[in-house]
Formats: C-alpha cells, structure tokens, sequence
C-alpha cells in the first residue's frame, strides 16, 4: 500500500527518545478530511498526526495509514532549494491489527547511536536528491557555430563577453554570476524570447534635438526668446523611440589636443558657417576636414591676441578666474584659449540659423550645450561662474527693464567680471539684436553703463573693443543706496533655481556680510587647489560636514582607480568628453581631474540635495537636468557617460527605455557607459541595453562581491 504526500517545506528534529519530520503548509493530497501536519516515530506504531478539516466530522481516528502500508513519499515542492523527493520506510508488520512491538528504548538512550542515526538519514536523503537531480535527458547535438571575426572595442578585448577577467586589475574580481546553481530537470523551462531591438530612426534624424526642434519652435511667441528655449515633446506621439542613426561615413573624432583645431566635415556635415563666417575665420572646410583657425566675430585676426588684451584686465593667470560662461559662444573658440590659462568655459548658443555652432565645439572636444538668454533663467546656480563673457552675442541687455543683465548677475561670484566687446563697445553704426531690434549703440551703451551702475558693478578701464565690469563682494552698499537701484528679489525667492524657472527683473540677494570686506558666501581658493578645499556650500547642505566631503573624495578616487583599469584609453586620450548624471558632491569628476578629459556635472533638478553650487565652487562645470526629458545637446556629443544610481531615482518617475534612448542619442560610437546601481536595478534594466545591441560587462564595486552595488559597462 502506497500513500504520497506533498509539501512545501519538511524538517527533521531528533534527540535520544525520538525524531520527527515536520512539514509545514498545506499539503497537496488529504487523507480522511485531515490537513497532514506531522509523520512521527515514537514509542508506538508509525503513524501520522494533523488537524480537522472545519467540513469533517469529529475523530480522533489518525489518517490511513496502516502498518501494512509500505512506503511513505513525503515530496517537497518547488519552494525548497533542492527540490528533493524524500522517502521513509514503514516497517513490515503482521496481518493482526495489533501494533508492532516498539524497538528496545536502549537503542535510543546512547546518544551515539542517535548521532549515528541520523547522520545515516542526512546522507540517505542527500544521496536520494543528488541521483534524482542527475537524472537528466541526453542533450541534443547542436551544429557547431561558424566562426565570427573578432571586433576591438575600448575594453581592448577581442571577445567582450568572455574575455572579462585579463580586463581588470590584478585584484578586480571576475564578473558576478546571477544565474541559479539548482535545477529541477523535471520541470520544462520557460521559453526564452530574445529582446526586440529598437529600430533606427529615418536618416532625417541624424542631429534631431528632441528639446530644440526649429519645427516645434514655431508654435511659440519669439517675445523673450521664448521659441528657442526649451521645448521637449510630450505624449506617446512626439516622444522618439527609435535610435538616432550616424551620419554617413562618420568617423572617430580626433584625439584631444590635435581635436582643437581640426573635425572630420561628415561628422558635422554642416557649411553654412564655412561660408558666412568666411571673413571672420570661425571655421575653414579643407578637404574632409574642418580647421578652427581660432577667429571670431570680435578677432578675426585670432583670439590669441584677443586674450593678449583681457588679460591685462583681468587676472587670467592668478587661478582667481576658473569657472567662465560664454554666451553666444560661436564656434568655442574662446573657450578654447583659455584652457591655456586652466580656465573650464560653459559656451552656450541656441539653435539658430548657424546650425551647429555648439556642435562644432563639441566635437572639437570643448564644453558647450545648447542654451539661450530668453524667458527662463540658465540652468545654473547662482554664484557660479567668476566671469561672463559677450563677443558680439547681440543681446539687448537694456531691455526688458535689464533683465537678461541682471541674470548674468545672479550667476557672477561676488567679485566676479563680465566682459563685453563688440556692439555697443565702440560702435558708431545701428545693429540688429538676437530679438530683431534695431539698437542705437550710443544710445544703448549710455544704457548699459547705468544699468550696471544700478547693479552696483564697477566698470573698469577699457581698452579698444572690450569693456569690463566687475561686480561687488557683497551687498552692503546697495542696501545702503536701495531706493536708487532696482529693486532685489523677494526673501523667498530660491536664487539656485534653475530649472525651467522664468527670470525676474530683480537683484538675486547675495549672502548676509558684516564687513565691507567679506565676500559674500565665503572666499574661494585660487585654482588648482580649489578643487580639493571643502566649498563653503557645504555646511548649507542638511546633514553634510567637512568630513564627509573628504570622504566623498576618498571613495571616488578609489572608484575612479577600478574605472582606469577597464577604460585603458582613458590615459591616452581614447576619451574626452565626459558626462556625470547624477553628480552629486562631484567627486567623479574630481578624481578624473588628471585625465585629459572635461565633465558635464549632471545635478538633477528633484534630487534631495541641490549640489550644484557645490561643484561649481569646486572649480568644476555642470547643469541642472530632468531625466525623464532629453539633454540639450546634440547627437553624438560624449565619449563617456557615468550613470551613479541614475535609474534608482527615475525607476517609478518615468519610462526608464526614454532615458536609455537618449543615452543612445548623446553617446558616440565607440563610446562607453558605465551604469552603477543596486544589483537588482542593474538586472531590470539589463534587458533594455541588450536592446540596444551594446556589449555588457558586469563588474564588483570596491565593496566586493557580496556589496549591493553593482557596476555594468556598456561599449558601444
């Protein structure tokens, strides 16, 4: 006679007297009405103990299971690890119904022989799950695949799905597996599907700007600028979800420096600045090849001599001057000479009939995006840049009630200068500004000098076409005077708000001083070591000390460490731009500091802290972004993208496959990514990369193989 059992979990209990297996949760077969609890061995006949089911009468009977029953089969479903069948012998009894006789209770008062017992029954039921678990079909002969040739990447590694480990340090370890190590081949797999891979939009989209579409703009007012600004699609309609594909014979950019002065022309196939920009030597088509002679609107002689002349007045080469924002950058060219004095520039232009001034910049390997002085304020913080610079940018300053000036105030440092040349400086003839209006220079200049005036700026001497202002430590002096000067910002007002927050025609309030002498919001060091001083923001940070900055820097630079020894070109020039998306104290950047690479600090616009503020006074560049939106930024723009818990925080805030297109988007080809996150992020979201057709390498974090942190490179 055979009765079979199955259940979920069983455990075996045992001392000199006794054992029992006890198994828990409903069992799938009922014996008499009766939910199956227990088997035990006692003193008495085998037998097995349960409770009444609520629909059968009362008994205290125990289930049938008699002793001419030979087998018991207890099963354990496929919650439990191993998926063992387990099997207990039911003694051989006489025909009579009287119970067998109990084995003598000597056997049991030795706890040897209860050691012994059941380490017998351990091994017995271990044997039995090790032989069922074998037990498995004969595979099936596949045809052996044919060879594939061998592709280099930027992990320099023929084969980047096997060849992981000769990758890393000596002391990385090798990838983490998360494949389960039991199998239950009595079971049929689920069938497994390979991911759809997104499709490639139409050639059209090669340099598509989801936020800065010229056919979008036309929907809105051209007052403020307000059809340049930012204007991302919404709804399942507009929103991209195809992969912007590469221009024709694209090619890898040049490596930096040899990038400052010469582009591939089919990577930025653009010849409207080549021909009207001609006399003023922006840019130059030799070839297939862009040459930046280093011109400009305001140099066309060169801006060498253009920097030859500012700075003698303004300190260039102290390391006062790190952080610089150049409006209406042109072709960076700027930006570029000033890296000589290791000033970063944010170059920023709109989209406009110039096509791709910003692009240009990019790919020269210079910071730029696309950005306009228009309705919103700059995605910056406020006190950010130690100088602004206008060559010719054509914005009329004065209108408005000085708004657009007064928003370059709010992102000058106490003590920081503005730069302007070209109209009105100097200029004798009537121009036409970024809006459409016609300007009368002496008439605006007399203007401008006011304005800034009422902003408490010092203008200091000129010299040829360039006028410099300077603006005040700190606000003690027009508090003094306020009922002369404009009138400043409400109490309230968050002058770090930078995220699609309209300007104001108001003064942003600096820090409270004592002293005429005090800079508001505390005194910078001089560049380089700017960089590692904790930033006076940081005991404006709630829950953020001194010591947790340095910290901070400690852990990246460890971080950091592991990252150089995966990307092998990074030393060599195989990157240089750089993005950070979620940047936190910017502590990646800092420690990519001796690398001959620049990063966009990405802060985003909902996180806990705004931290932004904090990188700048580390001498370093960034903006404020909401990555459920695209960049603003042109294809094809970042060599590298580091995504530190990124998907954690917009996991449950939107489509997380939208943020993986626009990763597509702004990476170049050869690029990298590198995503790192909670062990269970990197899994969800590993299906979408592999949509993408990237190679994935999966890699330990400093905290090892047990850490949660994960990290997955991507080459592209």
């Amino acid at each position: 006679m055979l009765r079979a059992f199955s259940f979920e979990r069983c455990e075996l209990f045992a001392n000199i007297e006794r054992f029992s297996i006890r198994c828990f949760n409903q069992p799938s077969h009922k014996v008499e009405g009766l939910s199956l609890d227990t088997y035990q061995k006692q003193d008495s006949p085998w037998y097995l103990s349960g409770k009444k089911d609520k629909h059968t009468a009362a008994s205290s009977s125990p289930p049938d299971i008699s002793p001419t029953t030979d087998l018991i089969i207890i099963s354990i479903s496929h919650t439990s690890p191993h998926h063992h069948l387990h099997t207990l012998k039911m003694p051989k009894a006489s025909p009579s119904p009287s119970p067998p006789q109990p084995l003598p209770k000597t056997h049991l008062k030795n706890p040897l022989t209860t050691l012994f017992l059941i380490t017998v029954l351990c091994s017995t039921f271990y044997t039995l799950s090790s032989y069922r678990s074998t037990i498995t079909p004969p595979p099936k002969p596949k045809p052996k695949p044919k060879p594939k040739p061998t592709t280099k990447t930027h992990f320099n590694s023929p084969n980047p799905i096997t060849n992981f480990t000769s990758l890393t340090h000596q002391t990385t370890p090798p990838p983490p597996i998360f494949k389960t190590h039991h199998k239950n081949h009595t079971f049929n797999p689920l069938q497994q599907y390979p991911p759809k891979k997104f499709q490639s939009c139409p050639s059209n989209f090669t340099h598509y700007c989801p936020c800065q579409d010229p056919l979008r703009e036309r929907f809105f007012k051209i007052t403020k600028m307000l059809h340049r600004e930012r204007h991302c699609p919404t709804g399942e309609s507009e929103i991209l979800r195809c992969l912007v594909p590469v221009p024709l014979g694209y090619k890898k950019p040049f490596v930096w420096p040899k990038s400052r002065s010469e582009a591939w022309f089919s990577n930025v196939p653009f010849k409207v600045l080549t021909e009207s920009k001609k006399q003023q030597n922006w840019v130059r088509l030799v070839g297939d090849r862009l040459v930046f002679p280093g011109g400009g609107t305001s140099f066309q002689k060169g801006v060498k001599g253009y920097v030859d002349v500012l700075k003698k007045m303004v300190p260039l080469e102290s390391g006062v001057i790190r952080t610089v924002v150049d409006t209406g950058c042109g072709v960076a060219s700027f930006g570029d000479a000033l890296m000589d004095y290791n000033i970063i520039t944010m170059s920023i232009a709109p989209r406009d009939i110039h096509e791709a001034q910003v692009q240009f910049a990019l790919e020269r390997g210079l910071p730029a995006m696309l950005g306009v002085l228009g309705t919103y304020r700059l995605p910056y913080p406020s006190r950010s840049f130690d100088m602004a610079h206008c060559s010719r940018c054509l914005v009329p300053w004065t209108q408005y009630d000085g708004l657009y000036l007064m928003e370059i105030d709010r992102i000058l440092r106490p003590g920081g200068y503005w730069v302007l040349s070209g109209p009105p400086i100097n200029w004798r003839n009537k121009y036409t500004a970024s809006d459409g209006t016609t300007i009368d220079p002496k008439k605006e200049l007399t203007r401008l000098e006011d304005l800034a005036r009422r902003l408490c700026w010092r203008k200091l001497k000129g010299k040829g076409p360039i006028a410099v202002w300077q603006k005040p430590n700190n606000h003690i002096e027009c508090n003094k005077r306020n009922s002369k000067f404009h009138k400043f910002c409400d109490k309230n007002d968050d002058p770090d708000d930078g995220w699609y927050k309209t300007m104001d025609a108001c003064i942003t309030r600096l820090p409270q001083v004592d002293h005429m002498q005090d800079v508001s919001g505390g005194v910078l060091e001089n560049w380089p070591k700017r960089l590692n001083t904790v930033p006076p923001r940081i005991g404006l940070i709630p829950g953020l000390t001194s010591q947790d900055f340095v910290d901070d820097n400690l852990m990246w630079r460890k971080r950091v460490s592991t990252y150089a020894g995966v990307l092998k070109s990074l030393s060599s020039g195989g990157y240089r731009n750089v993005m950070d998306m979620n940047a936190g104290l910017g502590g990646f950047a800092a420690s990519l500091s001796k690398y001959p690479v620049w990063v966009m600090n990405v802060v985003p616009h909902d996180a806990e802290y705004n931290t932004l503020g904090v990188i700048y006074e580390r001498g370093l560049i960034g903006t404020y972004m909401n990555w459920c939106e695209p960049f603003s930024t042109y294809p094809r723009s970042y060599d590298l993208i580091h995504a530190d818990n990124v998907f954690s925080m917009y996991m449950n805030k939107c489509d997380i496959v939208d943020i993986f297109i626009e990763m597509y988007r702004i990476i170049r080809p050869k690029g990298t990514i590198i995503i790192a996150d909670h062990v269970d992020i990197i899994v969800k979201i590993k299906s979408h990369t592999d949509q993408m057709s990237w190679h994935a390498r999966l890699l330990d974090t400093e905290a090892g193989p047990f850490g949660p942190r994960k990290l997955l490179f991507l080459d592209i």
